[in-house]
């Protein structure tokens, strides 16, 4: 299979557009700008998914899975000299906060920085403790009077980090998840003249980096046959790594999830998957992972009888950090792998062995 052309410009888009958990709503408008004519439907519903829907021959329901929200943070108190304090959406490590930019989203964005007690004045049991959440406040430089101009509590944070790229490897803020709604995107624009089997339901969830909560009332509603979650998964291919903790490595394919904390994919689908990506030589690895969990979970269990899910997971570095890495050949074959299995699911055997 030929691979398609990278569209860096669509991706830094995607990436650069903040939505915390909660506060999906310009990515939900980029979302629908971006597939307005190319799906049969393009809807939301009261809690914010987007659902992208493409008619096919059958009558079974087919439902893909990519969540727009990325991890964040929220406004909980600004105190009289302005420091503003703030409750996380999402996890996060805290060591890696330190002196990082943010953007407050309120009346205006305002720019702020991670600030904490400087090492100079650190007791020496302050400096060799794990850093904690709690020691960070926001500083933006701007007194209280000032900032209540446009900042209020229960505004939302996100981290402030530019697109670039780095070798065949991209590096942003937010590749979880934007990266699977690129690719879901993508795929999406790839379907539109093709004919599939049954009705393709793209569905861009929100709310899943606090519990995966837009997935479980989007799978509620379509009660999907099959399902696909969409994305990223740990790339521990770092020094000091044992073979067996690296999950997955970068440049090594894309990934066909076998199980994660929170679901066990059906091993028929995982098996397709396998066969779909080497039909058509698709770069592929195994994915286990054994702490963390995806909007896979909710689309296999949120339906009557449960649906037969597996998932596509893009290989990334630096997950839930300031800024996260991808390979450029994994992510085109996670679009050439998505796109195979949707097209492809009436031409496997499903029946239990």
């Amino acid at each position: 299979m030929k691979q398609m052309k990278f569209n860096s410009k669509l991706l830094a888009e995607i990436c650069k557009t903040p939505g915390a958990p909660g506060h999906e709503q310009k990515v939900r408008e980029l979302v629908m700008k971006e597939l307005e004519g190319v799906v049969d439907e393009l809807r939301t519903d009261n809690l914010g998914n987007v659902y992208a829907i493409k008619r096919g021959k059958g009558k079974k329901r087919v439902m893909i899975g990519a969540h727009m929200d990325e991890i964040g943070f929220i406004v909980t108190h600004i105190d009289d000299k302005g420091f503003i304090r703030f409750h996380t959406l999402g996890g996060f490590d805290p060591k890696t906060l330190t002196a990082q930019r943010v953007i407050i989203h309120g009346k205006k964005d305002i720019i702020g920085v991670m600030a904490s007690k400087p090492i100079h004045v650190m007791t020496p049991e302050e400096r060799n403790r794990v850093a904690k959440i709690k020691d960070y406040f926001i500083d933006t430089g701007l007194s209280k009077e000032e900032l209540e101009k446009s900042v209020s509590i229960g505004d939302p944070i996100t981290r402030e980090r530019e697109y670039i790229e780095m070798g065949n490897c991209v590096n942003s803020k937010s590749l979880d998840n934007r990266l699977a709604v690129f690719i879901l995107i993508e795929t999406l624009k790839k379907l539109k003249s093709k004919k599939v089997p049954y009705d393709i339901y793209g569905v861009f969830t929100v709310q899943e980096e606090v519990g995966i909560r837009g997935a479980n009332v989007s799978a509620l509603e379509i009660n999907p046959d099959f399902g696909f979650g969409l994305d990223t998964t740990i790339a521990f291919d770092l020094p000091g790594a044992a073979a067996h903790e690296m999950i997955t490595k970068l440049g090594e394919g894309t990934a066909i999830k076998i199980m994660d904390a929170s679901t066990i994919c059906d091993y028929r689908m995982v098996d397709y998957m396998k066969k779909t990506a080497d039909k058509y030589k698709i770069k592929w690895q195994p994915e286990i992972l054994t702490a963390g969990g995806t909007d896979t979970a909710g689309i296999q269990r949120m339906t009557q009888g449960g649906s037969i899910a597996g998932a596509v997971s893009i290989p990334t570095r630096h997950l839930h950090q300031v800024i996260e890495m991808a390979d450029k050949s994994d992510i085109l074959g996670s679009i050439e792998l998505l796109t195979a299995c949707v097209s492809e699911l009436d031409k496997y055997d499903w029946k239990f062995k």
